[in-house]
Parts: C-alpha cells; structure tokens; sequence
C-alpha cells in the first residue's frame, strides 16, 4: 500500500455499529475488533455509548465517539447541544454530527453554521466531524456545506451516516477536497467496503475513514494478505 503501511491502516478506521438494527452482540464483536486491529475510535448510538466507554477503558489508544443528530440532522439545535454534553460528560473522545440537511436545502446557511457551531462551541477543543450526508445533496449544496462546516469550526467533513444505500464516492471527496483545501480534514463514509476504494480516497485527500464492523475486518484481512 503506497504511503501507508498494515500497522498504520487501523488508526485511519473508524469502526461503527450505527444502525437501529444493531444488537448487543454484533456491538460486543465490535468491541472485540477494535482490541485485536487497534482502530482509531468506535462508535455506537448513543444508548451504548456508555457500555462502549466502560468495555474500552483500559484501551487507552482506543477512542469513543459519540453520534449528535443522527440519522437526519434536523433535531433542534438545543436537542443537538444538549446530546453533545451528555455524551461528553460520558467520557467521548470525538463527536459526529449530522448538519441539519433540510435547512441547508432550505438556503438557511446561517442556521447550519449557527447549528454546528453551537455543537463545536460545547465541545471545547474536542475533535467535531460535521457530516453532510452527500447522497443527499447536489454538488453546489456539498460544496456550501462544506465551506460553512470549516467556518464553525470542526475538525472533519464527513461524507455520509452510512444508513443510505448510495455510497459516498470518490467524486465526493474531490469536491470536499476542492471546496475546503487543507484548511479541514475529511473523513469518508458511507459504503466503503474494500481497501482499493479506501486508498483512492485516500489519495483524493481523506485521512479518516468510517467503516462498518464487517468491512472492517475484511479490509484488514486484505491488507494483511
């Protein structure tokens, strides 16, 4: 792998069990993933959150995240700040959010920057990926999404929940890339099931990706050979 060496890989993934559908047990075998590959940080919804932060707290090299707004992003920005202080005071190392994406197709750009400003205000230093569900959204939106997210300040774009079928693709990230320069980091999401997909998205700019349990692992198998 040009640049980026096996050892390397797992703390550029994001591992995650997002969806309503996950159970205790596929969130436990996601928990045992993380603490043999060693990826960077894991999520759950929030009702796990919690457990997550227990099961990992003697895996120091291990980050929680936690999920504000998800899936739709249109929760009040209230509902938004006050989700973000919980899972905080839990003990999460980074937060993903969901910008709210009707007001956004709304034309209401000074709501989405005061939306997530608010959450990157209360996170105090701590890494904000505002996600912007790009499947969603047409080029122009991606594109002023993007440039308001970097404005209230968060440390990541990222692509997509990964609840909708449509993957987020490479030309997304090129337009990510070409609306924010170096200024934000991107993380990508969202239908990313092999390790060649995850390496052209690498070279068209990411630096962090979120992956499901199970392609995960596999990228990791592959990589190893």
């Amino acid at each position: 792998m040009k640049n980026l060496s096996v050892s390397d890989l797992p703390r550029i993934i994001d591992i995650s069990c997002v969806k309503s559908h996950h159970r205790l047990e596929e969130i436990d075998k996601m928990i045992a993933a993380a603490k043999t590959h060693q990826f960077i940080c894991i999520f759950a919804l929030p009702s796990f959150t919690a457990y997550l932060i227990e099961q990992l707290k003697d895996e120091p090299e291990i980050m929680v995240g936690g999920t504000v707004g998800f899936p739709s992003g249109c929760d009040t920005t209230a509902a938004k700040v006050f989700q973000a202080k919980e899972l905080l005071n839990m003990g999460c190392d980074e937060l993903d959010m969901v910008i709210n994406i009707s007001q956004l197709k709304s034309q209401n750009d000074e709501f989405v920057f005061r939306d997530i400003k608010a959450v990157t205000d209360v996170a105090e230093g701590k890494p904000v990926k505002a996600i912007l569900e790009v499947t969603l959204l047409t080029d122009e939106e991606i594109v002023r999404a993007s440039k308001i997210a970097m404005e209230a300040g968060v440390s990541f774009i990222k692509t997509s929940t990964g609840w909708l079928p449509e993957p987020t693709t490479v030309r997304h990230i090129k337009l990510i890339k070409a609306a924010i320069q170096n200024k934000t980091k991107i993380k990508a999401a969202g239908g990313i099931r092999d390790l060649s997909i995850l390496l052209e998205m690498m070279e068209a700019g990411c630096s962090r990706f979120g992956i499901g349990l199970s392609s995960a692992i596999k990228i990791m198998e592959k990589a190893r050979g």
